[in-house]
């Protein structure tokens, strides 16, 4: 059995890993950490995450539990994600990182922990959305620039990142099937006299509102006609359960960066 530890165990993220990855047959939770000033430091993960008792309590720190188990799951923010992510290349720990918000400057930086753990870094872990990704970029690259592409995406109003890392992520992805380059061509914005909307632009617009868990719908917008992917997410429970299968698949990996699409097999598609 795989030993797993849990970043932000009793987050509302946290929790449903917990519970996921007690539901896999090749893993269990060995331990869970959360900020030292949380109220739930010191409670029982499993009626936490409302699975079967496990006498596994929440610790005030990576630290306390780093040495119990063999992955991290973590679903946190850019900044505890990062320096966790440099306790893990000490310990020589494996990752899996399904935090949003990390820059680039982020990023590369993992890229170069990761020469010294294997580590699976997806903004998003369902398995659906990463299928979205692929379709997406074949899609795009099928209709070409006869047709102007929109992604417009929607999540609770507790949500600290916009646009959200899916939705990035998607804007890449279409970006790459039509030859062109987000960072040149990415819209976040309208508001006010804009003049027409240029050929080569893809628009990434944010909704943020209640206890929507996610949503995001890809328009690809021709001449007399409309075609529309959407993946709505109604629980948290995908993601959760993704993130137990990059658990299982990552260790015993070689170091390095790996994706999703390296865990579910769809790199070459």
């Amino acid at each position: 059995m795989t030993k797993v530890i849990i970043a932000g165990a009793a987050g509302r993220m946290g929790r449903r890993i917990g519970y996921m990855v007690n539901q896999h047959p090749g893993l269990t939770v060995a331990a869970g950490f959360e900020r030292p000033d949380s109220p739930e430091v010191g409670k029982e993960m499993g009626e936490l995450g409302g699975y079967a008792t496990t006498g596994i309590t929440v610790a005030a720190s990576p630290e306390a539990v780093i040495d119990q188990g063999e992955v991290i799951i973590d679903f946190t923010f850019h900044e505890a994600t990062m320096a966790l992510a440099r306790q893990a290349a000490k310990h020589r720990r494996a990752m899996v990182i399904g935090t949003t918000g990390l820059t680039a400057e982020n990023l590369a930086e993992l890229k170069e922990l990761a020469t010294h753990f294997p580590c699976v870094q997806a903004p998003n872990m369902a398995v659906g959305v990463n299928v979205l990704f692929k379709v997406a970029k074949k899609m795009a690259a099928i209709l070409g620039d006869a047709y102007d592409i929109e992604i417009v995406e929607a999540h609770h109003r507790m949500k600290k990142d916009a646009p959200s890392g899916t939705a990035i992520k998607l804007g890449e992805m279409v970006a790459e099937g039509v030859n062109r380059d987000l960072a040149k061509v990415g819209v976040y914005e309208r508001h006010g006299i804009i003049g027409e909307r240029t050929d080569q632009e893809i628009g990434i617009q944010t909704i943020r509102a209640g206890d929507i868990v996610g949503e995001h719908t890809v328009y690809f917008a021709g001449a007399g006609e409309r075609l529309e992917l959407t993946h709505r997410a109604h629980n948290r429970d995908n993601f959760a359960r993704g993130a137990a299968l990059a658990a299982a698949w990552v260790v015993g990996q070689a170091n390095g960066l790996y994706t999703m699409f390296d865990v579910l097999g769809l790199q070459d598609l």
